[in-house]
């Protein structure tokens, strides 16, 4: 539908009397300035003739089946079979059923990736996609509309003054289980989103006049500097169970703000029930070390520190004496010594100084330079056992990304003992998903997948869930979340490879033969156990 001095559907349209030359002459002089935009799209924009009779046309011209989409137009409970992240990313509305057969609206039906992720969903639900095409402009209008209806009970109140309107932000977002606020400048109104298992979830439209105010206001509780207009960190200690973490960052539309919420006293979870493989054989041999370092690799939100945090707990002893380097210290645990970096401390320098302190573990934060990273494994190869995170997308790119920091091959292979990368995925709201058994759709995908790894995946007596939403999980239907592992062991055949130079490829070869398998066999694992579904898993590591 891309339009074009010679756009078919251009020509179709004039020969059928619908549109004149001219009226094409004036969609393309719009398209120079809109290169992104479809003609059908164009002529309903610029209303250039009746939506009615354009749509009906555009669908015999194109031979397309076309409905003009409303909010009426929808019949369904759309969130049942499809997310609205993925409706508004492959930009579609689902919007009745017939039998076995979807109608789903595409503002592009030219859009294969797209199309086929849809077909994909609802297939895994038993159902045969019936496509047809709209305009864009319905089809997020639509969106916009079925999201705040999703999130109507999480509207906050714009009224008031302004302390009290930020109050009400904080203390909505921790009543939600929220990680992060965003506080987001747009052309005519503030933007207020909440990350709630990992997805953005917006909440309220803020009067754009009030910005000023609010910039204002989380500035003086964050303690940064009023009258700079330029990025800055800082802290909020107003609430008395939370560290919030708060940056700045000026964009054409006045400053942006991202909050991160951090429970001072929350609970440490059992390291099985984060999801890590429930065998102890497997938990002493990654962990219970000495002379060496463990490394948790992950993208930032993928609940690094928390597995960190369970760890310790399984290691601490009496007669262990151990320390963390953290920047902040997000829980405190009773019987461990724990450290803030701050503006006058770095990593580097809690470090140096904490080997003299007598440690028998060390966890450090981050690894996030050189320097930090050639004391942590000078800690490992002293007798000590460390334990850090780095941020690379699997286990086996720890070593590219140590060397990369100017790390050694010898002090990497002579000190590396386990990598372990992580994903967090989330989990199905156990008060109103339902279960059902798995499409052949579905067993085929896992199947074919987990074949290539070598395993044989077993689905007698095994359920998936319908996802549907309510109150407890925010009309979303997920609720908390889960983390998929790798675990890479370094072995000595594998330790004579990064000795050697050898790639991360050649690791991975002899590791896959050792016994090692990437994410998404764990993930896919908990899939067949109910755990999670497998569109979740796909959203997350893209794996079909």
């Amino acid at each position: 539908m891309a339009l074009r001095n010679k756009s078919p559907l251009g020509i179709g349209l004039v020969s059928r009397g619908v549109l004149s030359e001219k009226d094409i002459e004036v969609a393309i002089e719009y398209q120079k300035d809109h290169p992104n935009k479809r003609i059908g799209d164009i002529i309903h924009t610029l209303n250039l003739c009746s939506s009615v009779e354009l749509i009906k046309n555009m669908g015999e011209i194109l031979g397309e089946k076309v409905i003009l989409l409303t909010k009426d137009t929808v019949k369904i409970d759309l969130k049942e079979y499809i997310s609205l992240d993925v409706c508004k990313a492959c930009k579609a509305v689902m919007f009745d059923i017939d039998g076995k057969k979807a109608k789903v609206c595409f503002a592009d039906t030219a859009n294969k990736r797209a199309v086929e992720q849809i077909r994909l969903i609802l297939l895994s639900k038993g159902l045969v996609l019936d496509k047809y095409l709209t305009f864009d402009t319905n089809v997020e209008r639509v969106l916009k509309e079925l999201e705040g209806k999703s999130t109507s009970s999480d509207e906050i109140r714009t009224t008031g003054d302004i302390s009290g309107l930020v109050d009400t932000i904080f203390k909505t977002a921790m009543e939600k289980r929220a990680s992060d606020i965003h506080i987001e400048p747009m052309e005519t109104t503030v933007r207020v989103r909440y990350r709630i298992d990992g997805d953005l979830i917006t909440v309220a439209n803020i009067d754009k006049a009030k910005q000023q105010q609010l910039v204002g206001r989380l500035k003086a509780i964050s303690n940064m500097h009023q009258e700079k207009q330029e990025n800055q960190d800082g802290r909020i200690l107003l609430y008395e169970d939370y560290n919030i973490r708060s940056s700045s960052q000026k964009t054409i539309n006045g400053e942006k703000f991202c909050l991160r919420l951090l429970k001072k006293n929350a609970g440490i979870r059992d390291i099985f029930d984060l999801g890590f493989p429930k065998d102890e054989g497997i938990l002493k041999k990654c962990f219970d070390k000495r002379n060496s370092i463990t490394v948790i690799a992950a993208p930032t939100g993928e609940g690094k520190t928390t597995t960190l945090y369970s760890i310790l707990d399984y290691l601490n002893k009496p007669e262990v004496n151990i320390t963390t380097v953290e920047d902040p210290v997000e829980i405190r645990v009773s019987g461990i010594n724990q450290i803030e970096v701050d503006a006058k401390q770095s990593f580097a320098d809690a470090l140096r100084t904490i080997l003299r302190q007598d440690p028998d573990i060390i966890l450090l934060g981050e690894i996030r330079d050189f320097e930090t990273a050639e004391i942590a494994l000078q800690a490992g190869q002293t007798g000590h056992y460390v334990l850090s995170t780095v941020h690379t997308i699997n286990a086996v790119e720890v070593i590219t990304r140590l060397r990369k920091m100017g790390i050694s091959d010898y002090d990497i292979s002579s000190t590396l003992a386990t990598a372990i990368s992580q994903r967090l995925i989330r989990t199905v709201c156990q008060k109103c998903a339902k279960k059902r058994e798995f499409t052949d759709s579905e067993k085929k995908i896992i199947t074919d997948l987990m074949k290539k790894y070598g395993e044989t995946p077993d689905f007698k007596g095994k359920f998936t869930y319908e996802v549907h939403g309510c109150p407890e999980c925010n009309n979303t239907g997920f609720k908390g979340r889960i983390a998929a592992f790798e675990i890479l062991e370094i072995s000595e055949e594998i330790r004579g490879i990064i000795a050697d130079g050898g790639s991360s490829l050649s690791v991975r070869n002899v590791a896959l033969e050792q016994g090692y398998r990437p994410l998404h066999i764990d993930a896919l694992n908990k899939v067949i156990n109910g755990m999670v579904t497998l569109d979740e898993v796909n959203k997350k590591l893209a794996i079909f």
